[in-house]
Formats: structure tokens, sequence, C-alpha cells
């Protein structure tokens, strides 16, 4: 049932939106290159993901 928007508190209305907050990015160290990247995502300048080569190196020009 609908609630009318004059009944719901301010302090209601910040309890719903406290999750709408932009999530945090989580960047790990690579081990080979040590370059930033984000975890289970290849690694695009050197085209390895997990060990493997999968992508061609990105070259530089």
């Amino acid at each position: 049932m609908a609630v009318p928007r004059k009944k719901m508190t301010k302090s209601r209305i910040g309890m719903r939106r406290s999750g709408h907050k932009m999530p945090t990015v989580t960047v790990i160290e690579d081990k080979t290159s040590g370059e930033l990247r984000r975890p289970h995502h290849i690694d695009l300048k050197s085209g390895t993901y997990k060990g493997r080569q999968v992508l061609a190196a990105k070259t530089e020009g």
C-alpha cells in the first residue's frame, strides 16, 4: 500500500536513500607489470588474463 508523501519523515527518507551512494571501485596491482587494474579484468597494456596471453599487446603510437 502506498504511503502519502507527507507521512514520510526526513529520517525515513534518509534511511531509504542510504544505499544510493556510488560503490567504490576495487583496484589491484598486476603481479607481472605492476600496473593498477580491476580484478578479474584483462590487463589491456600487456593483453594478459590469469597469466595467459589473450590479446595482442597494445603498442604505443
